[in-house]
């Protein structure tokens, strides 16, 4: 995958970046912590210059997010109603749940979007509740653009010092990513298999 990454980003340049992050941002599996610093790499061999395609990651990135955002709001929080209503153990939600999170959200979704951004596995999908909540649009872009510069920034830095061994930033992210899934997955598990005792059912 890094070998064809480093195509792209060699025969678009900037655009080639900006596609990259807008591809990983709506499919999580391709990763950012390889695109990111394979472009940091091309900035020290003079071929891109940092500013540039910090800029054109954040660029893709926000486009994702924007996405994701735009989807979620038009789902709406009362179409949601339904699908709790009806797969309330599968989502392994009650509306109550939703209404406390709604209420949250509304005081502190700023900072919880633009924290979510840097957390890997998380900002991909943090787009979601701030959708579903309808977040005004203008707050919603300047936290995600705060948070997605910040880590694009860190991850193209952090190729261009490494060098030929950015790959050594996937090998410190990459698990991070693992356990934030593997951990989803087991708090996942334990909602649904405990519905039934914390519903007195």
């Amino acid at each position: 995958m890094g070998q064809w990454i480093q195509q792209l980003v060699d025969q678009l340049g900037y655009l080639g970046v900006a596609m990259l992050m807008f591809a990983e941002t709506v499919f999580p599996p391709l990763p950012s912590e390889v695109i990111m610093p394979l472009a940091g790499l091309r900035v020290s061999r003079g071929a891109l210059s940092l500013p540039g395609v910090i800029a054109a990651g954040a660029a893709g990135a926000m486009a994702g997010n924007l996405c994701w955002y735009a989807v979620a709001r038009m789902l709406g929080i009362d179409r949601l109603h339904g699908l709790v209503d009806r797969h309330g153990r599968w989502l392994t939600l009650e509306w109550q749940e939703v209404e406390r999170a709604k209420t949250w959200f509304r005081g502190h979704g700023g900072p919880f979007v633009c924290i979510g951004r840097i957390v890997p596995t998380v900002r991909s999908v943090v787009s979601i509740p701030a959708g579903l909540v309808r977040m005004p649009l203008g707050p919603f872009l300047l936290w995600s653009t705060i948070g997605t510069a910040a880590w694009t920034a860190m991850l193209a830095a952090a190729g261009y010092l490494l060098g030929q061994r950015y790959g050594a930033v996937e090998r410190y992210v990459g698990p991070v990513s693992t356990a934030i899934i593997i951990a989803l997955v087991l708090w996942y598990a334990w909602r649904v298999a405990t519905w039934g005792r914390r519903h007195g059912r």
